[in-house]
């Protein structure tokens, strides 16, 4: 299997040179059905987060991907730099659970294991040792594989948050903790708003010549955002604005596959935006040969996605929004953000 080898910054991946997804990260609702963030919509939100009914849902998701997509629902490609390999796991319907690999001492970590097959799948491929486990948050879309691979290989360590209820958590972790992996360096940032202990995993690459990867989960996607289940807008604003922090070189490894559906919604707020414009039209060309869209880099996301523009008057104007007379400039952006929001659970609900 070959490698893509990017060279420096990428651009967009060469863009130019509707549906409901399945999935946890949106709330299963029918055609024409209710805005998802009504009381029904989270109650089955609690529900699944809460109790047993999460896991059987999860199980269920997991035999139709399985049936429905044998080999995964997209096709990705594994990107070198000199000393780690990265391997995207297209699972389940859209989710992407990553292989991460010391190409020099063959251990690796896994980030959110969906699915346990496909990610021993990829393991036995590949010839290397699983470490690590990274889990982004508690739901059992990116946490159902962590107990079969850890019977499986029991030198594995399970990472992630103590204020989320992870399955079978060994290392809880805290704000900017870091973790190596054979000659892999591994940062946790806390990303509340999602869930409470919703974290993201930066990969140093300065020892490899490479950008910095970002690990987002169902904070950050291509041209979307995580639902702040279990936050407010303003704990969500200062999650993203952490992300945001790391330099626009970062690749973006987001926890599902939403391109489409995402830049077509941003496409129907920022009419002008030649930069998404042209994005979606790549990201139609790829999702027709049923290609993954990832990674993009975070100078990318600030051109077209949303949830990332709040700042700019063109969005603002877009949506209508003016700061008020002493308004602070967070608390205003906090306000465009659940603006945002709204729209994308309203359009995703009809």
């Amino acid at each position: 299997q070959s490698c893509h080898r990017p060279a420096g910054q990428r651009a967009s991946q060469e863009p130019g040179s509707g549906g409901l997804p399945e999935g946890v990260e949106y709330i299963p609702t029918r055609k024409k059905g209710k805005n998802p963030m009504k009381p029904v919509g989270v109650a089955w939100y609690s529900l699944y987060a809460r109790t047993r009914l999460g896991y059987l849902f999860y199980l269920r998701q997991v035999k139709k991907a399985r049936e429905r997509y044998p080999h995964g629902h997209s096709v990705s490609q594994p990107y070198c730099f000199p000393g780690v390999k990265i391997l995207p796991i297209p699972v389940l319907s859209n989710n992407y659970s990553y292989l991460v690999i010391d190409t020099g001492s063959s251990q690796a970590a896994v980030i959110d294991p969906s699915d346990p097959l496909a990610v021993q799948a990829a393991i036995e491929e590949e010839g290397v040792m699983l470490e690590a486990i990274f889990c982004t948050h508690k739901h059992w879309d990116h946490s159902g594989g962590n107990e079969a691979l850890c019977q499986k290989h029991s030198s594995c360590r399970v990472y992630g948050s103590a204020l989320d209820a992870i399955p079978q958590l060994t290392n809880p972790l805290v704000d900017r903790e870091k973790v190596s992996v054979g000659c892999l360096t591994f940062e946790a940032l806390a990303t509340p708003g999602h869930t409470v202990g919703h974290m993201v995993y930066v990969l140093d690459g300065g020892p490899f010549g490479s950008p910095p990867c970002l690990f987002s989960g169902d904070l950050l996607f291509l041209a979307g955002c995580g639902r702040p289940f279990e936050g407010s807008p303003e704990t969500m604003l200062a999650s993203l604005d952490v992300a945001m922090g790391l330099g626009e070189d970062t690749l973006l490894w987001p926890g599902h596959e939403y391109a489409l559906e995402c830049l077509t919604f941003a496409s129907l707020l920022e009419l002008d935006n030649s930069a998404l414009e042209q994005k979606l039209q790549w990201a139609v060309q790829q999702r027709q040969e049923k290609r993954s869209t990832c990674p993009s880099t975070l100078g990318e996301e600030q051109t077209y996605n949303p949830f990332l523009r709040t700042h700019r008057p063109e969005l603002q104007e877009a949506l209508g929004l003016w700061q008020g007379a002493g308004e602070d400039s967070e608390a205003f952006r906090a306000r465009v953000l659940k603006e945002v929001r709204r729209r994308k659970d309203l359009y995703q609900a009809t």
